[in-house]
Protein backbone atom coordinates (compact mmCIF):
# COMPACT_ATOMS: atom_id res chain seq x y z
CA UNK A 1 0.00 0.00 0.00
CA UNK A 2 1.24 3.35 -0.53
CA UNK A 3 2.32 5.41 2.28
CA UNK A 4 1.54 9.13 1.32
CA UNK A 5 4.01 10.49 3.83
CA UNK A 6 6.69 8.52 2.79
CA UNK A 7 9.73 10.12 1.10
CA UNK A 8 8.85 10.44 -2.65
CA UNK A 9 11.38 10.37 -5.68
CA UNK A 10 11.88 13.76 -7.05
CA UNK A 11 9.77 14.40 -10.81
CA UNK A 12 11.98 14.98 -13.54
CA UNK A 13 12.02 19.13 -13.34
CA UNK A 14 14.19 22.04 -13.70
CA UNK A 15 13.18 23.07 -9.98
CA UNK A 16 14.48 20.10 -8.68
CA UNK A 17 17.16 18.95 -11.19
CA UNK A 18 20.66 17.80 -9.75
CA UNK A 19 22.54 20.75 -7.64
CA UNK A 20 24.91 21.23 -10.19
CA UNK A 21 23.39 20.97 -13.46
CA UNK A 22 24.20 23.77 -15.80
CA UNK A 23 27.64 24.16 -14.40
CA UNK A 24 30.64 23.15 -16.65
CA UNK A 25 34.13 22.41 -14.99
CA UNK A 26 37.46 22.05 -17.17
CA UNK A 27 39.11 19.15 -15.08
CA UNK A 28 42.76 19.03 -15.38
CA UNK A 29 43.35 16.91 -12.73
CA UNK A 30 44.89 13.18 -13.03
CA UNK A 31 45.40 10.02 -10.69
CA UNK A 32 43.53 10.53 -7.66
CA UNK A 33 42.57 13.44 -5.40
CA UNK A 34 41.66 15.66 -8.72
CA UNK A 35 39.83 13.38 -10.35
CA UNK A 36 38.09 12.07 -6.97
CA UNK A 37 36.99 15.92 -6.46
CA UNK A 38 35.63 16.36 -9.94
CA UNK A 39 33.84 12.89 -9.70
CA UNK A 40 31.87 14.49 -7.27
CA UNK A 41 31.40 17.88 -8.99
CA UNK A 42 29.89 15.23 -12.01
CA UNK A 43 27.88 12.88 -9.81
CA UNK A 44 26.01 16.50 -8.37
CA UNK A 45 25.15 17.11 -12.28
CA UNK A 46 28.19 19.29 -13.25
CA UNK A 47 29.37 18.89 -16.70
CA UNK A 48 32.68 17.75 -16.49
CA UNK A 49 35.31 18.03 -18.88
CA UNK A 50 38.58 15.91 -18.39
CA UNK A 51 40.99 17.16 -20.64
CA UNK A 52 43.74 14.57 -20.93
CA UNK A 53 46.90 14.00 -23.19
CA UNK A 54 46.66 12.79 -26.27
CA UNK A 55 47.91 9.12 -26.80
CA UNK A 56 48.54 8.53 -23.22
CA UNK A 57 45.84 10.13 -21.21
CA UNK A 58 45.38 10.46 -17.85
CA UNK A 59 48.23 8.18 -15.49
CA UNK A 60 45.84 6.23 -13.83
CA UNK A 61 44.66 4.62 -17.14
CA UNK A 62 47.84 2.31 -16.42
CA UNK A 63 47.66 2.01 -13.01
CA UNK A 64 47.15 -1.90 -12.39
CA UNK A 65 46.49 -4.96 -11.94
CA UNK A 66 43.73 -5.33 -11.98
CA UNK A 67 42.58 -4.39 -15.45
CA UNK A 68 39.26 -5.72 -16.91
CA UNK A 69 39.91 -6.90 -20.92
CA UNK A 70 43.17 -3.81 -20.82
CA UNK A 71 41.27 -1.07 -18.44
CA UNK A 72 42.36 -0.32 -15.31
CA UNK A 73 40.14 -0.90 -12.63
CA UNK A 74 41.98 2.03 -10.69
CA UNK A 75 40.85 4.51 -13.35
CA UNK A 76 37.41 3.04 -13.41
CA UNK A 77 36.69 4.04 -9.66
CA UNK A 78 36.82 7.50 -10.13
CA UNK A 79 35.67 8.84 -13.46
CA UNK A 80 32.12 8.64 -13.72
CA UNK A 81 30.28 11.35 -14.54
CA UNK A 82 32.92 12.74 -16.98
CA UNK A 83 33.75 13.42 -20.89
CA UNK A 84 37.05 13.00 -22.00
CA UNK A 85 38.94 15.15 -24.33
CA UNK A 86 42.73 15.12 -25.78
CA UNK A 87 44.20 18.43 -26.15
CA UNK A 88 48.04 18.54 -26.18
CA UNK A 89 48.95 21.62 -24.24
CA UNK A 90 51.89 22.64 -25.15
CA UNK A 91 51.41 23.29 -28.91
CA UNK A 92 49.55 26.69 -29.37
CA UNK A 93 46.20 25.34 -31.42
CA UNK A 94 45.78 23.08 -28.09
CA UNK A 95 46.83 26.01 -25.55
CA UNK A 96 43.87 27.88 -27.97
CA UNK A 97 41.06 25.45 -27.37
CA UNK A 98 41.43 25.04 -23.72
CA UNK A 99 40.99 28.97 -23.41
CA UNK A 100 37.78 28.75 -25.37
CA UNK A 101 36.92 25.94 -22.89
CA UNK A 102 37.97 27.92 -20.04
CA UNK A 103 36.28 31.37 -20.92
CA UNK A 104 33.26 29.10 -20.95
CA UNK A 105 33.30 27.06 -18.09
CA UNK A 106 32.81 27.88 -14.10
CA UNK A 107 35.26 26.05 -12.76
CA UNK A 108 38.77 24.88 -13.35
CA UNK A 109 40.35 21.81 -11.03
CA UNK A 110 44.29 21.33 -11.28
CA UNK A 111 46.61 19.22 -9.37
CA UNK A 112 50.26 19.87 -11.10
CA UNK A 113 52.91 20.99 -9.08
CA UNK A 114 52.72 24.52 -8.05
CA UNK A 115 54.39 26.93 -10.71
CA UNK A 116 53.50 23.81 -13.79
CA UNK A 117 50.64 25.98 -14.90
CA UNK A 118 51.99 29.00 -14.54
CA UNK A 119 54.51 27.87 -17.14
CA UNK A 120 52.37 26.65 -19.48
CA UNK A 121 50.33 30.04 -19.46
CA UNK A 122 46.99 29.04 -17.02
CA UNK A 123 48.03 30.48 -13.94
CA UNK A 124 45.33 31.81 -11.41
CA UNK A 125 46.59 35.20 -12.33
CA UNK A 126 46.26 34.87 -16.42
CA UNK A 127 43.06 32.78 -15.91
CA UNK A 128 41.42 35.08 -13.57
CA UNK A 129 42.14 37.96 -16.20
CA UNK A 130 40.19 36.49 -18.91
CA UNK A 131 37.62 34.54 -16.39
CA UNK A 132 36.82 36.70 -13.83
CA UNK A 133 33.75 34.65 -12.67
CA UNK A 134 35.69 31.03 -12.91
CA UNK A 135 36.61 29.38 -9.24
CA UNK A 136 39.99 28.38 -9.87
CA UNK A 137 41.06 25.23 -8.06
CA UNK A 138 44.61 24.07 -7.34
CA UNK A 139 45.33 21.10 -5.03
CA UNK A 140 48.79 20.15 -4.38
CA UNK A 141 50.87 17.92 -1.83
CA UNK A 142 51.73 21.24 -0.05
CA UNK A 143 49.89 24.23 -1.16
CA UNK A 144 50.81 27.01 -2.83
CA UNK A 145 52.25 29.31 -0.09
CA UNK A 146 54.35 28.83 3.08
CA UNK A 147 57.76 27.38 3.15
CA UNK A 148 59.63 27.67 -0.08
CA UNK A 149 61.61 24.60 0.70
CA UNK A 150 58.23 22.62 0.83
CA UNK A 151 55.61 24.50 -1.59
CA UNK A 152 57.20 23.10 -4.95
CA UNK A 153 57.82 19.57 -4.13
CA UNK A 154 55.77 16.46 -5.56
CA UNK A 155 53.85 14.23 -3.33
CA UNK A 156 51.85 10.77 -3.53
CA UNK A 157 49.21 9.32 -0.82
CA UNK A 158 51.70 7.86 1.18
CA UNK A 159 54.46 10.53 1.39
CA UNK A 160 51.82 12.82 2.50
CA UNK A 161 49.89 9.89 4.95
CA UNK A 162 53.64 9.77 6.58
CA UNK A 163 53.90 13.89 7.12
CA UNK A 164 50.71 13.84 8.49
CA UNK A 165 50.93 12.31 11.66
CA UNK A 166 48.51 9.47 11.03
CA UNK A 167 50.68 6.75 10.76
CA UNK A 168 52.63 7.16 13.54
CA UNK A 169 49.11 6.45 15.59
CA UNK A 170 48.34 3.11 13.26
CA UNK A 171 49.47 -0.02 13.95
CA UNK A 172 50.43 -1.69 16.88
CA UNK A 173 51.95 0.06 19.77
CA UNK A 174 55.08 -1.98 19.89
CA UNK A 175 55.60 -2.56 15.94
CA UNK A 176 56.04 -0.58 12.64
CA UNK A 177 53.90 2.62 11.87
CA UNK A 178 51.30 1.88 9.27
CA UNK A 179 49.58 3.64 6.44
CA UNK A 180 45.23 3.94 6.18
CA UNK A 181 45.12 0.93 3.54
CA UNK A 182 42.71 3.45 1.82
CA UNK A 183 44.63 6.46 -0.31
CA UNK A 184 42.94 8.74 2.76
CA UNK A 185 45.51 11.80 1.26
CA UNK A 186 44.22 11.52 -1.69
CA UNK A 187 40.77 11.24 -0.93
CA UNK A 188 40.46 13.94 2.03
CA UNK A 189 42.22 16.17 -0.21
CA UNK A 190 39.62 15.62 -3.11
CA UNK A 191 36.94 16.27 -0.36
CA UNK A 192 38.44 19.32 0.82
CA UNK A 193 38.93 20.56 -2.64
CA UNK A 194 35.13 19.66 -3.36
CA UNK A 195 33.94 21.62 -0.89
CA UNK A 196 36.40 24.45 -1.60
CA UNK A 197 34.58 25.14 -5.05
CA UNK A 198 31.23 24.73 -3.35
CA UNK A 199 32.38 27.77 -1.23
CA UNK A 200 33.54 29.71 -3.56
CA UNK A 201 30.61 29.35 -5.94
CA UNK A 202 28.16 30.00 -3.24
CA UNK A 203 30.25 33.23 -2.44
CA UNK A 204 30.43 33.99 -6.49
CA UNK A 205 26.64 34.47 -5.91
CA UNK A 206 27.14 37.61 -3.91
CA UNK A 207 30.26 39.05 -5.22
CA UNK A 208 30.24 37.63 -8.91
CA UNK A 209 33.72 36.92 -9.25
CA UNK A 210 35.67 33.44 -8.69
CA UNK A 211 38.55 32.91 -6.44
CA UNK A 212 41.35 30.21 -5.80
CA UNK A 213 40.69 27.30 -3.88
CA UNK A 214 44.13 26.14 -2.85
CA UNK A 215 44.14 22.67 -1.27
CA UNK A 216 47.23 21.20 -0.13
CA UNK A 217 47.31 17.40 1.09
CA UNK A 218 49.35 18.17 4.23
CA UNK A 219 46.28 20.46 5.22
CA UNK A 220 43.85 17.60 4.43
CA UNK A 221 45.85 15.10 6.85
CA UNK A 222 46.63 17.53 10.10
CA UNK A 223 42.79 18.24 9.80
CA UNK A 224 41.89 14.49 10.56
CA UNK A 225 44.41 14.78 13.80
CA UNK A 226 42.18 16.15 15.36
CA UNK A 227 41.41 15.45 19.25
CA UNK A 228 45.34 13.87 19.20
CA UNK A 229 46.57 17.59 18.01
CA UNK A 230 44.66 19.07 20.81
CA UNK A 231 45.83 16.63 22.93
CA UNK A 232 49.12 17.70 22.27
CA UNK A 233 48.74 21.07 21.80
CA UNK A 234 47.06 21.88 24.81
CA UNK A 235 48.23 19.30 27.23
CA UNK A 236 50.92 18.10 26.17
CA UNK A 237 50.05 14.85 25.90
CA UNK A 238 52.46 13.29 23.27
CA UNK A 239 50.11 10.97 20.79
CA UNK A 240 51.61 7.37 20.86
CA UNK A 241 50.10 4.42 18.80
CA UNK A 242 47.48 2.35 20.46
CA UNK A 243 46.26 -0.34 17.97
CA UNK A 244 42.44 -0.46 17.71
CA UNK A 245 41.90 1.60 21.09
CA UNK A 246 40.85 5.04 21.76
CA UNK A 247 43.18 7.31 23.31
CA UNK A 248 40.22 8.84 25.87
CA UNK A 249 36.91 6.02 25.66
CA UNK A 250 36.78 2.47 26.81
CA UNK A 251 35.74 -0.02 26.15
CA UNK A 252 36.17 1.27 22.42
CA UNK A 253 38.13 -1.09 20.27
CA UNK A 254 38.22 -4.35 18.14
CA UNK A 255 37.84 -7.72 19.96
CA UNK A 256 38.30 -11.46 19.14
CA UNK A 257 35.26 -13.47 19.18
CA UNK A 258 34.76 -17.35 18.47
CA UNK A 259 34.97 -16.87 14.53
CA UNK A 260 35.60 -13.52 13.72
CA UNK A 261 36.84 -9.63 14.83
CA UNK A 262 34.16 -7.32 16.23
CA UNK A 263 34.29 -3.43 16.74
CA UNK A 264 32.45 -1.96 19.96
CA UNK A 265 31.64 1.31 21.07
CA UNK A 266 30.51 2.26 24.92
CA UNK A 267 31.03 5.70 25.33
CA UNK A 268 28.92 6.59 28.41
CA UNK A 269 28.38 5.40 31.55
CA UNK A 270 24.73 4.24 30.53
CA UNK A 271 26.12 1.98 27.79
CA UNK A 272 28.46 0.66 30.07
CA UNK A 273 26.25 -0.76 32.42
CA UNK A 274 24.25 -2.03 29.52
CA UNK A 275 27.08 -3.42 27.67
CA UNK A 276 27.96 -5.45 30.92
CA UNK A 277 24.39 -6.37 31.19
CA UNK A 278 23.99 -7.81 27.37
CA UNK A 279 27.85 -9.97 27.79
CA UNK A 280 26.27 -11.51 31.08
CA UNK A 281 28.27 -9.53 33.45
CA UNK A 282 26.46 -7.51 35.23
CA UNK A 283 28.48 -7.36 38.10
CA UNK A 284 31.54 -6.06 35.98
CA UNK A 285 30.01 -2.41 36.48
CA UNK A 286 30.65 -2.23 39.91
CA UNK A 287 34.08 -3.23 39.97
CA UNK A 288 36.30 -0.36 41.27
CA UNK A 289 38.55 -0.27 38.09
CA UNK A 290 35.89 0.66 35.86
CA UNK A 291 33.77 2.61 37.35
CA UNK A 292 34.00 5.59 35.46
CA UNK A 293 35.71 5.86 31.78
CA UNK A 294 38.54 7.23 33.78
CA UNK A 295 39.01 4.29 35.56
CA UNK A 296 38.29 2.14 32.73
CA UNK A 297 40.82 3.87 30.26
CA UNK A 298 43.45 3.54 33.18
CA UNK A 299 42.85 0.12 33.47
CA UNK A 300 42.86 -0.67 29.81
CA UNK A 301 44.85 -4.08 29.61
CA UNK A 302 42.65 -6.24 32.29
CA UNK A 303 39.62 -4.53 31.25
CA UNK A 304 39.71 -5.90 27.36
CA UNK A 305 41.09 -8.90 29.00
CA UNK A 306 38.03 -9.28 30.94
CA UNK A 307 35.75 -8.47 27.71
CA UNK A 308 37.89 -10.70 25.24
CA UNK A 309 37.39 -13.73 27.49
CA UNK A 310 33.68 -13.25 27.17
CA UNK A 311 33.33 -12.11 23.68
CA UNK A 312 35.65 -15.64 22.49
CA UNK A 313 33.10 -17.89 23.95
CA UNK A 314 30.24 -17.22 21.02
CA UNK A 315 30.42 -16.16 17.66
CA UNK A 316 30.27 -13.01 15.68
CA UNK A 317 26.71 -12.91 14.45
CA UNK A 318 25.72 -13.90 17.85
CA UNK A 319 27.15 -11.24 19.34
CA UNK A 320 26.45 -8.46 16.67
CA UNK A 321 22.43 -9.80 17.30
CA UNK A 322 23.10 -9.29 21.37
CA UNK A 323 24.23 -5.99 21.35
CA UNK A 324 21.77 -4.63 18.53
CA UNK A 325 19.14 -6.01 20.92
CA UNK A 326 20.60 -4.10 23.95
CA UNK A 327 21.34 -0.94 21.62
CA UNK A 328 25.27 -1.02 22.19
CA UNK A 329 26.83 -0.21 18.82
CA UNK A 330 28.40 -2.72 17.74
CA UNK A 331 29.36 -4.07 14.38
CA UNK A 332 31.59 -6.32 12.45
CA UNK A 333 34.62 -6.15 10.69
CA UNK A 334 34.34 -7.22 7.38
CA UNK A 335 36.64 -7.36 4.37
CA UNK A 336 36.19 -5.33 1.18
CA UNK A 337 34.03 -8.13 -0.37
CA UNK A 338 31.80 -8.70 2.29
CA UNK A 339 31.44 -4.63 2.56
CA UNK A 340 30.60 -4.45 -0.60
CA UNK A 341 27.63 -7.22 -0.33
CA UNK A 342 26.38 -5.86 2.57
CA UNK A 343 22.45 -5.58 2.47
CA UNK A 344 22.46 -2.01 3.19
CA UNK A 345 24.61 -0.85 0.60
CA UNK A 346 22.23 -2.32 -1.93
CA UNK A 347 19.03 -1.01 -0.21
CA UNK A 348 21.29 2.17 -0.54
CA UNK A 349 22.24 1.93 -4.05
CA UNK A 350 25.73 2.44 -3.04
CA UNK A 351 26.85 -0.07 -5.46
CA UNK A 352 26.12 0.56 -9.26
CA UNK A 353 26.20 -0.88 -12.11
CA UNK A 354 26.50 0.75 -15.70
CA UNK A 355 26.57 0.13 -19.28
CA UNK A 356 30.13 0.51 -20.82
CA UNK A 357 31.15 1.03 -24.63
CA UNK A 358 33.75 -1.50 -24.25
CA UNK A 359 33.63 -3.95 -21.34
CA UNK A 360 29.45 -4.42 -20.95
CA UNK A 361 29.10 -3.29 -17.95
CA UNK A 362 31.21 -2.06 -14.56
CA UNK A 363 30.30 -1.66 -11.39
CA UNK A 364 31.21 1.38 -9.52
CA UNK A 365 30.55 2.62 -5.88
CA UNK A 366 27.59 5.07 -5.50
CA UNK A 367 27.13 8.87 -4.47
CA UNK A 368 27.09 9.04 -0.78
CA UNK A 369 25.36 12.30 -0.18
CA UNK A 370 22.20 12.00 -0.03
CA UNK A 371 19.66 15.21 -0.57
CA UNK A 372 16.27 14.90 -1.16
CA UNK A 373 14.61 16.92 -3.19
CA UNK A 374 18.17 17.76 -5.71
CA UNK A 375 19.76 13.95 -5.94
CA UNK A 376 22.88 13.22 -7.15
CA UNK A 377 23.27 10.34 -9.35
CA UNK A 378 25.72 7.92 -11.25
CA UNK A 379 24.67 8.64 -15.08
CA UNK A 380 27.91 7.76 -17.16
CA UNK A 381 30.96 5.13 -17.33
CA UNK A 382 34.04 6.65 -17.27
CA UNK A 383 35.18 7.87 -20.94
CA UNK A 384 37.07 6.61 -23.09
CA UNK A 385 40.44 8.19 -24.05
CA UNK A 386 39.44 11.31 -25.76
CA UNK A 387 35.58 9.88 -26.34
CA UNK A 388 34.31 13.07 -26.69
CA UNK A 389 36.72 14.98 -27.98
CA UNK A 390 34.72 16.16 -31.09
CA UNK A 391 31.74 16.55 -29.07
CA UNK A 392 33.09 19.60 -27.29
CA UNK A 393 35.18 21.16 -29.38
CA UNK A 394 32.03 21.55 -31.52
CA UNK A 395 29.80 23.41 -28.33
CA UNK A 396 32.88 25.49 -28.02
CA UNK A 397 32.30 27.02 -31.22
CA UNK A 398 34.58 24.51 -33.38
CA UNK A 399 33.33 23.06 -36.94
CA UNK A 400 34.02 19.94 -38.70
CA UNK A 401 36.35 21.13 -41.00
CA UNK A 402 38.14 23.04 -37.83
CA UNK A 403 38.46 20.17 -35.64
CA UNK A 404 40.04 18.83 -38.32
CA UNK A 405 42.95 20.59 -39.02
CA UNK A 406 43.34 20.63 -35.10
CA UNK A 407 44.19 16.43 -35.41
CA UNK A 408 46.02 17.12 -38.20
CA UNK A 409 48.35 18.89 -36.66
CA UNK A 410 48.10 17.24 -33.32
CA UNK A 411 46.71 19.60 -31.28
CA UNK A 412 43.98 17.27 -30.13
CA UNK A 413 43.40 13.73 -30.20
Amino acid sequence: MHDPTAPQAPESSPANAAPLAGLEVVDLSRVLAGPYCTMCLGDMGADVIKVERPGSGDDTRRFGPPFVDGVSTYYLAINRNKRSICIDLKSPAGKAALWRLIEGADVLVENFRPGAMQRLGFGYAEVAARAPRLVYCSISAFGHHGDPEWTGRPGYDVILQGMGGIPSLTGPPDGAPYKVGASIADVVSGMVAYQGILLALLARQRTGRGQMVDAAMLDGQVSLLAYWATAWLNAGQAPRRMGNRHLSIAPYSTFPTADGWLNVGVANERLWRRFCQALGRPAMADDPRFASNTDRVAHIDALDAAIEAVLKTQPRDHWVEVFREAGIPAGPVLTVDQTLAHPQLAARDMVVTLPHPTLGTVKVTGVPTRLSETPGAVRTPPPLLGEHTDAILAEHGYDPAQIAALRAEGAVG
